[in-house]
């Protein structure tokens, strides 16, 4: 006779953030956004994360930034984002800090692109390297290899959660705006908290 054992608990946030502080202490970005895509994957794939109610609400202008844990003696930063159905982001960078997202809830549309061009002006010309749609449990590493990227909610009718940890606090970022010839002009953002 089988033995059916109940489903483990979610995983908190001040265990998921053990974790991570452990892989943040690898020598070198891509051990230490390998190891920290390893915990998402196996937290996210797994019991899951377990996140008050208020990550869960998503706001109607645009997606929410809600901070989770920060840790400045390691550099650290858990961010928890909230897509409302066919939120996306502007293409944009991280201002060269590693960032490597996972996802909680829903579905996310990914895309990564290389910087080819530049002027003077801020006009900039990309390539597009990457383009997926990943599930819940699935996480990966947006810089490296990348620097450019776009994120956005692949869902028209629900909201999708992500988690997103961060070498360090990204209070600005640059954002690309498109131009009707193909082109993206720069521009500089500031980035803040909600709730």
């Amino acid at each position: 006779m089988a033995v059916i054992h109940p489903a483990a608990p979610a995983v908190s946030p001040d265990a998921l953030v053990e974790r991570l502080r452990s892989a943040v202490r690898r020598d070198g970005t891509r051990a230490i956004t390998r190891a920290v895509q390893g915990h998402l994957t196996e937290v996210l794939g797994g019991c899951g994360l377990e996140l008050d109610e208020r990550f869960f609400e998503p706001r109607p202008d645009t997606y929410a930034r809600r901070l989770l844990h920060r840790d400045e003696e390691l550099e650290l930063t858990v961010v928890v984002m909230t897509w409302g159905p066919g939120q996306h982001t502007p293409v944009h960078d991280h201002a060269g800090i590693w960032c490597v997202e996972g996802v909680v809830e829903g579905m996310m549309e990914v895309t990564q692109l290389e910087l080819v061009e530049e002027t003077a002006g801020g006009c900039c010309r990309f390539v597009e390297q990457v383009h997926s749609v990943a599930g819940v449990g699935s996480s990966g590493a947006l810089i490296p290899p990348f620097e450019y990227h776009s994120l956005g909610n692949a869902l028209d009718d629900r909201p999708s959660v992500t988690v997103h940890v961060y070498g360090g606090e990204m209070e600005r970022c640059s954002v690309f705006e498109p131009q009707p010839d193909g082109t993206y002009l720069r521009s500089a953002k500031s980035l803040s908290y909600h709730d």
